[in-house]
């Protein structure tokens, strides 16, 4: 699913109160991390991740990786805050994957 501008739009506006609950550190990037990822995002579907000053990667380094890696879209980066949007699988959690496909 690729997101058009106004979802994207609709998606930074509902992220602006979000804060980073996840961080990408001198441990880097991996396969483990990703997975814990992918699971935050299946129960909120939108999260905010913050790269510390000690990470080796760049910000564009983690959003080519997320986005190889995994079906999560990068929705905004603000300085070192990735803005990351995936559908839940779950309808319970869907809270922002239905006005999205509205949109």
């Amino acid at each position: 699913m690729t997101l058009t501008g106004k979802q994207k739009h609709y998606l930074r506006s509902q992220a602006h109160h979000l804060h980073p609950i996840f961080s990408v550190g001198k441990n880097g990037l991996n396969p483990e991390w990703l997975a814990q990822l992918d699971g935050a995002l299946q129960k909120r579907e939108l999260i905010k991740i913050n790269l510390q000053q000690s990470a080796d990667e760049t910000v564009s380094d983690v959003q080519a990786y997320i986005e190889a890696e995994t079906p999560i879209q990068v929705v905004q980066t603000i300085g070192r805050v990735l803005v990351l949007f995936q559908p839940a699988d779950e309808e319970k959690y869907q809270r922002y994957s239905v006005d999205v496909n509205q949109l």
